[in-house]
């Protein structure tokens, strides 16, 4: 009938890359969430349930889990709310899966994987180290499956296959699980708890700061709630000294509403080397400071 529906968000900040997918600029409505403080220094994301409204214009929701760039793990009761909604609406819930259970696992608290027929569940086989393309797994509806498998034939005209053979193999063997478990988590884990013990070395007494829980992801989630200029003025500082983050106003696609606490936020990758980590968050710090 000529009519658009659009996809709901309904918790930012949420991965940049959503941003560019649609072919109209507002292809997504957002929701601000609840901003718990778990202690003077760390914060935790929540959906705020109580002004998520499913409106007749939603053709599906969307959220990923572990949320890239905030580390934010959706807890289990969450994503089912969401299942719900969606079935209510019989639209579908599409959970981006990139980082998650059961691989690669780059998750460090415990959660189930959710599935039930109003969920399109999606892994990725590039954060597992693998060749192929960045949605490597699909778990849905027969009837969704297929549609996906023509829309893919057709972007992708020669897509390789050897990321996916390889996984089934992998998958038959169990190696899957056990490297995720094994080898994948705590080697990221370990380096996100480092990370955070740089970012309280260096920022505690000396800036106004907060960390979201770092539960999953390869990045850390910082706040500066008190910071004078924007974070892409901050960008454009700390990129002189040869440190680069993301400012955190790309992150809410979907959000009308200008959210001053968006701009105060930005993204840093723990992944890298180590010692470059420690020096760059050591910069942060200082540039921070220096802004006033």
């Amino acid at each position: 009938d000529g009519s658009r529906r659009r996809i709901l968000l309904p918790i930012v900040p949420e991965y940049i890359g959503y941003a560019d997918l649609g072919l109209a600029d507002d292809l997504f409505t957002a929701r601000k969430p609840e901003i718990r403080m778990l202690d003077e220094n760390t914060f935790k994301y929540r959906i705020d349930f109580d002004n998520l409204a499913v409106g007749d214009d939603v053709a599906a929701i969307c959220v990923s889990r572990p949320t890239n760039p905030s580390g934010n793990v959706l807890a289990d009761d969450e994503v089912r709310r969401l299942a719900v909604l969606a079935a209510a609406r019989s639209i579908p819930l599409i959970c981006d899966n990139a980082y998650g259970a059961p691989f690669p696992r780059i998750v460090f608290v415990d959660i189930e994987p959710i599935w039930n027929e109003s969920i399109i569940f999606s892994m990725s086989l590039s954060k597992f180290g693998l060749p192929g393309t960045r949605t490597g797994v699909i778990v849905a509806t027969p009837e969704i499956v297929q549609s996906l498998a023509h829309c893919n034939a057709i972007v992708s005209l020669a897509s390789g296959g050897v990321g996916a053979a390889m996984l089934r193999s992998l998958l038959t063997s169990g190696e899957a699980l056990r490297i995720s478990r094994e080898v994948i988590r705590p080697f990221y884990q370990q380096r996100a708890e480092r990370a955070l013990g740089w970012v309280h070395e260096h920022m505690r007494g000396r800036v106004a700061y907060r960390v979201h829980k770092c539960e999953g992801s390869m990045f850390l989630w910082l706040w500066f709630p008190e910071l004078t200029i924007t974070t892409y003025e901050l960008y454009e500082r700390l990129k002189a000294r040869r440190v680069l983050v993301v400012p955190g106003t790309y992150f809410f696609p979907g959000l009308r509403e200008p959210w001053e606490h968006g701009d105060q936020c930005l993204r840093i990758n723990y992944a890298h080397d180590p010692r470059a980590v420690e020096k760059g968050i050591r910069i942060i710090a200082e540039e921070v400071q220096r802004a006033g």
